[in-house]
């Protein structure tokens, strides 16, 4: 089963790396991986999605809880939450698909080359994906998934 964690850590050098080092000796994968800086300048925000059961997300949980860098972890598939994911697709003029694309954010077109953003959810950008590829597209490049809690709880180092 997918889940998403997100976690607040510190805004250090090697904080990342020992993070993911952690997946990696642990021999988890790590399926997308967001980091941002928060308005907290001295925090950055980690949001990614991994598989696995309820019983190796608290084991992930755990171990990442032990790291010095990391100040707080959630899992957010634990209770209602909001996941988005953004992809840039680049088509050549001749093989756009305007039928598809009607509602989508044309953001260039320039020298027979039209590129376009889609928000939505992981799924429904495998379909989006899926439906193109006849399409002959350039390029596609995926976000990751964004989450967040969709009631009031936060992430904040105060939890």
């Amino acid at each position: 089963m997918k889940r998403v964690i997100a976690l607040l850590m510190e805004n250090q050098p090697g904080a990342l790396s020992r993070v993911v080092g952690l997946f990696s000796q642990r021999g988890y994968n790590i399926e997308t991986l967001i980091v941002a800086p928060t308005s907290d300048s001295t925090l950055s925000r980690l949001t990614m999605s991994t598989e696995g059961d309820e019983k190796v997300v608290e084991q992930i949980t755990k171990q990442l809880n032990k790291l010095i860098d990391v100040v707080t972890v959630i899992d957010l598939s634990d209770s209602d939450h909001i996941e988005r994911e953004f992809m840039l697709i680049k088509f050549n003029e001749d093989n756009f698909p305007s039928d598809v694309f009607e509602d989508t954010n044309i953001i260039s077109n320039v020298d027979g080359v039209i590129n376009v953003q889609v928000i939505g959810t992981s799924s429904e950008l495998d379909q989006l994906t899926e439906s193109v590829n006849v399409n002959e597209p350039i390029e596609i490049v995926r976000s990751g998934v964004l989450g967040i809690s969709s009631n009031k709880n936060i992430l904040s180092i105060h939890n």
